[in-house]
């Protein structure tokens, strides 16, 4: 008689169960890195993928058609061969890109609705491409990439994460993951940018203690927030001056601890198995709090590089986890 048998991507080994997940956040509009993050978990043999916030891009770039070739908005002339490769080069870094005419470009200088209008519909096409990405890589694989955003994603976007069946909204649900409840938010404490989706500490503790309150076992749970706990290896950014440049003393950038300080009380409270968080892109480590294993996989987004983390859960415990950079 066998001593395991396999379910779908989950290892049943005598009474313990072996659940693999692959966790990545911060991907910022890279199509490269998301495709990076789908292979990375077939290849894994993984049952969830999660991915912890930030999807959108942050830049838009206008692509000038002159007729016989085309202009970027810094003067770059492109020839009509060569705008494709431009292109590609886009979608590796999570750069949108809009073509117009000169006439329609001078129009947009002068009209921020109508900037604001093309932005938000380039991150919906973009997010719709993912899915249809997904749905062709993971088609009859059975496996989930659960949701969150994070705060440089307006909330719109959950409307397109709900018409797909494998993407799924994480945020504001107890997911299961593996026999283990994971509760997730995307909400940050406030920034020097003026994010779209941030809230005080006092704010975060309400919500995330009427979500933790909810879970059945907390010492078996994953906390997925988007914000890393204060003051832990995983918060570490660069300190900014008034004006939002680094602060630099002997030739070195001055680091300081930017997490939330409301995540890192809700964990040392309910103390659950694993807290997976991103936000802070330079801040890539493995840390604890008590007894709950805390990540941050860190983003190289604008490069096209996928980090993520591959994390082996066991009976209630996280038993081994693995950086996945590429």
């Amino acid at each position: 008689m066998p001593l395991f048998r396999r379910k779908g991507n989950n290892e049943s080994v005598g009474e313990r169960k072996k659940t693999k997940v692959l966790f990545t956040s911060d991907l910022h509009g890279s199509e490269t890195a998301f495709r990076k993050f789908i292979n990375a978990g077939l290849m894994q043999k993984v049952s969830s993928l999660i991915i912890g916030g930030d999807i959108a891009g942050k830049s838009l770039v206008p692509i000038i058609d002159k007729g016989n070739g085309y202009v970027l908005v810094d003067g770059k002339e492109i020839a009509k061969g060569s705008l494709e490769n431009v292109i590609v080069d886009f979608k590796r870094k999570g750069i949108y890109y809009t073509i117009l005419s000169k006439e329609e470009y001078d129009e947009l200088l002068s009209n921020k609705t109508k900037l604001e209008e093309i932005f938000n519909e380039k991150m919906r096409e973009n997010l719709e491409t993912w899915i249809k990405i997904a749905e062709e890589k993971l088609r009859g694989n059975n496996i989930p990439i659960f949701v969150n955003l994070g705060n440089d994603d307006p909330s719109f976007l959950f409307d397109i994460i709900d018409q797909s069946d494998i993407l799924r909204k994480s945020e504001g649900n107890i997911i299961e993951v593996g026999g283990h409840e994971m509760i997730s938010f995307g909400y940050v404490n406030p920034t020097p940018w003026k994010t779209p989706r941030e809230m005080s500490e006092e704010e975060l503790m309400i919500n995330l203690r009427r979500m933790a309150e909810k879970i059945s076992e907390p010492e078996k749970a994953i906390f997925n927030f988007h914000a890393p706990p204060y003051n832990t290896s995983l918060d570490n950014a660069p300190m900014l001056s008034p004006d939002l440049k680094p602060v630099v003393k002997g030739g070195d950038v001055v680091m300081t601890h930017v997490g939330s300080k409301s995540v890192r009380k809700i964990i040392e409270e309910f103390q659950p198995m694993l807290g997976i968080h991103g936000h802070i892109h330079e801040s890539r480590a493995f840390d604890k709090i008590g007894k709950t294993v805390i990540i941050n996989p860190g983003s190289e987004f604008n490069q096209g590089i996928l980090h993520s983390t591959l994390i082996l859960l066991e009976d209630g415990k996280v038993k081994g986890n693995q950086f996945i950079i590429g």
